[in-house]
Parts: structure tokens; sequence; C-alpha cells
């Protein structure tokens, strides 16, 4: 025996499933003080009446186990303009991820099949796994990246899975499947589980969420967040909409404090001042534009489409230019390994101020050199 099978045989083996499976990392150390087009976060930071009243929480409630209620209520009423929520349809998480496991937590059973696509969020695969899932995908199709919509269904009818997952706009293609399509899908097999991950729907629009009726389409989740547009990345926040008996459900399997009330407060201050989140996503939206437009002018291959990013394959290798991109001040983000875009680099879209100064410094490493 080996020194390392003796040292493996010194402590508890963990399910089987956890010993097989893929670690899912993503290098978040060290980025404070650069521009981040890494993550697709926002670039700009949340309301300041969110720092306003994080500062103004008291010790006394600090050391109190956090109440959730008047950020239900508010999601309920307020989240939207063009409708309300029974509160008992909405879930409360630590951030989207968070959310995304627990209904794995929830649904996923040994052997059973979840369908998704590939590319896409990568979090979704060591979930499936870690409950002993078959994973079955699909891939967009041409360079385009479009929705393969009748491979799906066909997948769906086929193989009867228990959990689907639709990235909508898809990270990283940016692709974008309508809400009627949706239903569509949904109204295949009411045993499947349908999963709508919406984090960046705020950047394109057509969300289902203006319009589902839950009692009706009861087998769809929604998930969303405040990292991308609210800035509340570091804080976690996250929520899920649905059938109020899945929603139930799903409850069962998380925590009864998983949220703090930092992140609570917080996130009732910048649903709140609705027209900071309104103005930055019209910032994004113009400076997609803009830099669409500066590629045009190029050779270069790039993709964009609904989220706040897009895809863009360099002449020069891509390690090499993340690193002098790193050593300019801008992070940007390799997709290796990745299916049909591992060649690719995807950049996060911030301001117009923001996008100049990854231009200029692009332009200088690959354009002109």
């Amino acid at each position: 025996m080996n020194y390392s099978n003796k040292l493996n045989n010194l402590f508890p083996k963990p399910r089987e499933e956890i010993m097989n499976m893929q670690t899912y990392s993503a290098p978040l150390e060290n980025r404070r003080n650069l521009l981040r087009l890494d993550f697709n976060e926002n670039t700009l930071g949340p309301s300041p009446k969110v720092l306003e009243a994080l500062q103004a929480i008291k010790l006394d409630e600090i050391s109190i186990y956090p109440e959730y209620n008047l950020l239900k209520n508010f999601l309920s009423d307020k989240y939207l303009d063009s409708r309300k929520f029974d509160i008992n349809e909405i879930g409360i998480f630590n951030g989207a991820d968070a959310a995304i496991n627990s209904i794995f937590n929830c649904f996923g059973e040994k052997d059973q099949v979840f369908l998704t696509t590939n590319p896409t969020f990568g979090y979704y695969s060591p979930c499936s796994e870690m409950r002993g899932m078959r994973k079955i995908t699909c891939s967009y199709l041409g360079e385009n990246f479009l929705f393969p919509i009748e491979e799906f269904k066909e997948k769906i009818i086929q193989h009867n899975p228990k959990i689907v997952f639709i990235c909508n706009p898809n990270n990283p293609t940016g692709t974008v499947l309508n809400a009627q399509e949706i239903i569509e899908l949904a109204n295949i097999n009411q045993d499947s589980v349908i999963v709508v991950d919406e984090l960046y729907e705020k950047f394109y629009g057509d969300s289902l969420l203006e319009s589902i009726d839950f009692e009706k389409h009861n087998n769809i989740i929604i998930i969303q967040s405040l990292s991308k547009t609210a800035g509340l990345a570091g804080l976690r926040i996250g929520f899920s909409f649905g059938n109020k008996i899945l929603i139930q459900y799903i409850n069962k399997v998380t925590g009864p404090y998983d949220v703090n009330s930092f992140a609570i407060t917080a996130a009732l201050e910048a649903l709140k001042d609705k027209s900071y989140i309104d103005n930055y996503v019209l910032e994004v939206k113009k400076a997609r534009e803009w830099i669409l437009n500066q590629f045009k002018s190029t050779q270069i291959r790039t993709h964009f489409s609904g989220g706040n990013y897009f895809l863009l394959w360099p002449k020069k290798d891509p390690k090499i230019l993340i690193e002098q991109m790193r050593e300019k001040g801008i992070l940007i983000r390799s997709m290796e390994n990745k299916k049909d875009i591992g060649k690719s680099i995807r950049v996060s879209i911030g301001n117009k101020e923001q996008m100049n100064f990854f231009w200029d410094s692009y332009k200088e490493l690959d354009l002109i050199n």
C-alpha cells in the first residue's frame, strides 16, 4: 500500500458521488482595485442608500437572528410593477447558488436524469453529480449559439428528466429563449421540474416572471438575484419564485437562517432604489452597443447577445492576452474547457467609460501588435 492510500485510509470516506465529482471553483481572489470584467458583476457597486442602511444597523440588531417577512412582503407587492406574488410563492436564499443547490437537494435523485444545455453555468453540473444524477446536455446551434429547441423537446420526451435547467439569457453564450417557448417545454412533461435561471434577464427583457401563473404552470421555478444588477454579489442574496407547494418543499431543505441580516437590509434598500438599478442596466446596454460597434471595424470574431457580457476570439493566445490585460488592471475570463467556445474569452460589460478603458487596452495588445 502506497503512502497516498495509507493517508486516505485515515479518514472517513464521503459518498462515492462526492469522491468522483469535479470540483467547481472560481478564481475570485486578488481582484480588488482592478476593473473586474471577468465575473459579470455590477462594476459600479450598489446604491449609496445600501451603504447608509448597513451603517445604520445597531449592535443589538446583529445579536438577533435574521427576520425575513419585511423583504418577502416587499417582493410580494413591489418587486415587479406588472404583478404581485403570493408570499408563499417566494423563496429567499444565500445567493442564487444556494437556490440552485437547494433545488437539486429537494428534487435530485440518484440515477435520474438532469437535462441542460452545454456550455452553460458551471455550478449546475456538480450539484447534479453530488446527487448521483445522470446529466444529459444539448449543444447550442451554429456560430450564433441558437437554443436547440427541437433537440431539447426530444430529450424531455425520451429521457423524462427529473430536473431541467435553462439559463436565460445563457451564461456564457447569451442565448435567449422566449417565455412562450419555455412554457411549451414545461408542458411536455409535468413530472419534470423546469428551472429558469434569470440572473441576466434585466439586460435583455422578456422575463417569464412577468406573466407566469404558478398555479397553472406548477412545475416551473424561476431564479433571480441582486448580484448582477444591484451590486450585492458580496452579500449573497437570491430569490426563487414558483408554485407555493414547490417552494414549500424547497424550504424544507434549507437552513432556518441561511440569509444574514446584512443581506436582508441591503436587499430591501437596493430594491427600494429601483431607479438606481434601472439606470445601471441602461448604462450597460448603451456600453454594450458602443463596444459592439468598435468591434465591427475589425476582423475579430465576437458574439454579443442577451447578457451583460460578450465572447471574444482574440488573435493571440487567450492565456497571454488575459495576463497582459491583468497587467493593465483589467480582468477578463478564459472560456477554456467550455464546449464549442474553448478558444474564446468572456468579457463583462460595465459602463461606457470602463469599456473605453478596455477597448484602448485591447487594441494595443491584440490589434496593433
